[in-house]
């Protein structure tokens, strides 16, 4: 059943720029007062009234079930092992929220940020304009914005906050794009030239007296890893010194409840949703940059929703002051939601610390599909469906996008070079990067189109940034510096490995630190070393070639020569080498070896 709207108008919020259950639980040690109690009649309140605090995070415009990997979650059993569940699917994310909600008056749900960008098909066609529709559906309060909010620059941001068409596509349907109902929040982005946040910095959440401020802020590195054309003009400041500047503006306004919404997040010591985060400690059970953050904004803030990783943990983590807090993340693709209960005091409007408590719950889809939802994604299939349903291809078995080398990531590579030897019959290889091979290629059917048949929707589903594929030329020194860049400087931490194209091969020592983890005298190309004195032609995305992702050395390539968006070179390439009667087959990840 649909959910009654609990908004009676839209809202609208300014953008400021020029630009224009088996779940964990963790707990804080400690008890609430022997008085505390939840208040379930707002017109004679008790001191204590809990508050529901709903989250997800990273959607990525994910509407239908997500397929393969990115469709299941594993899930920790009593007994030690573990098992996948399948999860995600926003018509099942509505209907667990709206159930989630019921006997709690006192709810409200927020968002970690990259809700849209890196969309599959039926969002990312229509510029996530279905996304947000549907997250107005969702009754979402409040998000942060992520890095993906930038891929189409903050134009771009800006209508999908306050409505319109779009300035190049139009309308889609007779209806105008009415916006999010919601407010994206960015405290930390600023436009350069006036210094000031290009949205709203925080909002306040409020009923029947209970106040609650949230910041939303997104990861200070957002310019390295989105295209420069999205970040044209704007400022990414420090995201703990953001928060705490807002903390205090929030204070002086009279709110003392503050949740921040970070589009940062770290990596937990298991893979399992519902591992227990705290078991060795607390915060021993994460690690990666969230942590930090974590340690240094104010007390005043009493939780922290986060993402960006795509990482599914509960933990505590000591603020300054050696207080546990509540940071959580809830996977990715709708196939998580976070259920935190906040205790607020009347008496002080702040949060009692002690008394949070929070756990990760599975999107299953055994639960009945919300209609409202099913109705809105039947009307943009309907659009959509003559282009995505179109076939580009044939494959003998799933090609998947995990693992440090992974079968698609080869397979793009390969197109990219193909396609690139048709601008320039010269270029020698391509480099893609990971993060940009948003998925794999699933085997089964998902609609009419055939076991093995690979759709044009399929396809854009792993490429949907539509960047373009350019050609540089790059010396051999340059070239092995980039690839010694996958495992140092900014990425030594958290490697992004490079998928090559066919011949380029290299082992990666793991034993080893930094740079050296790529093994110099290995790389070959064709079999020959790379001579670091000769000139190689390489295809790459833009984004690679503008040096996004921690590769300096792929932005200092000479000659460019700019090609066709990225996804049009996987369909020739599909098209090219596949039929009914051949299908292609997964490429064998056999082109960096790793020593362990």
């Amino acid at each position: 059943m649909p959910s009654v709207p609990r908004r009676t108008r839209r809202r609208t919020y300014a953008f400021l720029a020029s630009a224009a259950g088996l779940a964990t639980a963790a707990a804080l040690a400690g008890a609430l007062p022997a008085d505390a109690h939840e208040d379930h009649h707002p017109h004679h309140p008790g001191r204590y009234q809990d508050v529901q605090l709903l989250s997800f995070n990273d959607l990525h415009g994910n509407l239908e079930p997500p397929s393969g990997s990115s469709g299941r979650v594993t899930e920790l059993q009593p007994d030690g092992t573990t098992k996948t569940v399948d999860a995600g699917g926003v018509e099942y994310l509505a209907t667990h929220l709206r159930n989630a909600r019921k006997g709690h008056p006192y709810s409200v749900t927020a968002a970690g940020g990259d809700l849209v960008g890196a969309s599959p098909l039926l969002s990312g066609l229509f510029h996530d304009e279905p996304t947000v529709e549907a997250l107005n559906k969702l009754d979402l309060d409040v998000t942060s914005v992520g890095n993906h909010e930038f891929d189409e620059g903050a134009r771009e941001l800006a209508r999908l906050q306050n409505g319109g068409c779009h300035p190049k596509d139009g309308c889609y349907t007779d209806q105008e794009f009415q916006g999010a109902d919601f407010p994206y929040l960015a405290a930390n982005v600023q436009d350069e030239k006036t210094g000031k946040p290009i949205l709203k910095p925080y909002w306040v959440w409020k009923k029947n007296g209970v106040r609650i401020g949230f910041i939303g802020v997104t990861l200070e590195g957002t310019p390295g890893i989105v295209s420069a054309d999205g970040v044209k003009g704007l400022t990414f400041k420090d995201e703990t010194e953001t928060i705490n500047k807002y903390a205090k503006v929030l204070q002086r306004q009279g709110v003392q409840s503050i949740v921040a919404l970070i589009h940062e997040g770290g990596y937990p010591a298991s893979g399992s949703y519902n591992y227990d985060c705290d078991s060795p400690g607390a915060g021993d059970g994460i690690s990666g940059p969230i942590v930090d953050i974590a340690k240094n904004v104010t007390p005043a803030v009493d939780a922290l929703v986060t993402g960006h990783t795509h990482q599914a943990y509960v933990c505590t983590v000591p603020d300054p002051s050696g207080r546990p807090r509540m940071v959580t993340s809830a996977s990715s693709f709708g196939r998580l939601y976070t259920d935190t209960t906040l205790t607020y005091d009347r008496r002080t409007g702040d949060i009692v610390r002690t008394a949070v408590n929070s756990a990760n719950h599975v999107v299953t889809r055994d639960v009945p599909k919300a209609q409202d939802i099913t109705d809105l994604i039947g009307k943009w299939n309907t659009l959509a469906a003559p282009i995505g349903n179109r076939p580009i291809g044939y494959i003998s078995g799933d090609i998947g996008n995990t693992g440090t080398e992974s079968p698609m990531g080869d397979l793009v590579a390969d197109a990219q070079l193909a396609y690139g030897r048709e601008l320039d019959p010269r270029t020698s290889l391509a480099l893609m990067n990971p993060g940009g091979v948003r998925a794999g290629l699933t085997y089964a059917a998902k609609g009419a189109e055939g076991d093995g048949v690979v759709t044009y929707a399929e396809g854009f589903t792993v490429q949907p940034f539509a960047n373009t594929v350019n050609l540089v030329d790059l010396t051999g020194a340059q070239l092995i510096q980039a690839l010694k860049e996958q495992v140092s400087g900014p990425n030594e931490a958290a490697p992004r490995i490079l998928q090559p194209s066919a011949g380029l091969t290299y082992t990666l020592d793991l034993t080893r630190a930094g740079a050296d983890r790529v093994v110099t005298d290995t790389i070959r190309l064709n079999g020959a070393p790379i001579d670091p004195a000769a000139t190689y032609r390489v295809a790459m995305n833009a984004f690679l070639a503008g040096g996004g992702d921690g590769f300096p050395s792929l932005g200092q390539g000479k000659n460019p020569l700019v090609g066709t968006d990225d996804l049009a070179a996987l369909v020739k390439y599909l098209t090219a080498n596949s039929s009914a009667s051949s299908p292609l087959a997964p490429p064998a990840t056999n082109r960096i070896t790793i020593t362990k």
